[in-house]
């Protein structure tokens, strides 16, 4: 049985990336965090509590840990006001009160803790910037021998990103953006990484037909919650700014790793510098990682369902 720490920053792929890791079969959550990144990390806390006490179905001892970490570049403000959205949605609220607790520690430190007293090298799971991982590294570099694998989603390697403002190059994804040094010391580690990109869930778009799909499904309370949760997000005709699942690929790849048809082993660096500080570039010299570069459509939506709805 898997025992995983999952890390995220908090806005509606990351809240729905954690609905899942709760509701999966067979693993074994060891520890939380929110980062103060896509999503403010205040409602992103709460979210992952109230989430918790609703819809923990293996019954897992979980506390949310709150990242004290901070950006060289923040999110768009923009972007980050959904976690606020998310936090109000009456499912999450129906109760009135909330019994999952916080952690004492910060997120860094709460992965040093996690991570080092679990009964087995963890499977550590990124859904945003590195920035804890590397201060948990630098924290105690040990805790890199207890980590069986990171998967993160972050970065890009085709050239293609999202940032879009004056002090980018536009060749950088936002979760390197946030920290570029924070990926450049976990590339020193010798932790084992397995990337998402923005370029490997180019088939698995956020349509209108997946809203509908989960209009009827609103029988399951976790389908009826993501329903919600992603008619927060606009989806807009420019495939420059389409929608992805970035997060949700990521966790359904540790939880089903047959879903991904396709990787490819790179050896890479970041920049930290200048107008393409954020870009992972090829390097003869860098440090190596997998990519995933195809995933299975119709596996990838059949476990969403799966998982959806076991919340019935």
């Amino acid at each position: 049985m898997k025992e995983i720490y999952f890390n995220h920053d908090g806005n509606i792929d990351d809240l729905v990336s954690y609905l899942l890791l709760l509701l999966a079969p067979d693993i074994k959550l060891i520890g939380v965090s929110a980062i103060d990144a896509d999503g403010y990390v205040d409602p992103a806390v709460e979210v992952c509590r109230k989430m918790t006490d609703r819809f923990n179905l293996r019954g897992d001892q979980i506390e949310i840990a709150k990242s004290n970490s901070r950006a060289v570049n923040q999110f768009p403000e923009e972007w980050r006001k959904a976690a606020y959205s998310f936090d109000f949605l009456p499912l999450l609220n129906q109760s009135g009160k909330m019994i999952t607790k916080m952690a004492e520690k910060p997120a860094h430190l709460d992965m040093v803790e996690k991570i080092m007293a679990a009964s087995q090298p963890v499977t550590l799971v990124m859904t945003g910037p590195l920035t804890d991982l590397a201060r948990a590294l630098e924290t105690n570099p040990k805790i890199a021998d207890n980590i069986e694998k990171l998967y993160w989603m972050g970065g890009a390697l085709d050239g293609h990103g999202n940032v879009i403002q004056v002090n980018a190059d536009g060749t950088q994804d936002w979760n390197t953006f946030w920290d570029p040094f924070a990926l450049e010391r976990v590339l020193q580690s010798n932790i084992p990484i397995q990337i998402v990109g923005l370029e490997s869930s180019e088939e698995l778009p956020l349509t209108d037909e997946i809203r509908m799909h989960w209009a009827s499904l609103r029988e399951y309370p976790a389908a009826d919650l993501v329903a919600q949760g992603y008619c927060l997000l606009v989806n807009p005709p420019t495939k420059s700014v389409q929608l992805y699942f970035w997060d949700v690929l990521t966790i359904i790849s540790v939880l089903y790793p047959e879903v991904i048809l396709e990787s490819k082993k790179h050896q890479i660096k970041v920049i930290t510098e200048g107008l393409a500080a954020g870009r992972m570039e090829d390097d003869p010299n860098g440090r190596e990682i997998n990519l995933v570069t195809k995933a299975d459509k119709k596996l990838f939506f059949k476990k969403f369902d799966e998982l959806l709805l076991r919340s019935k």
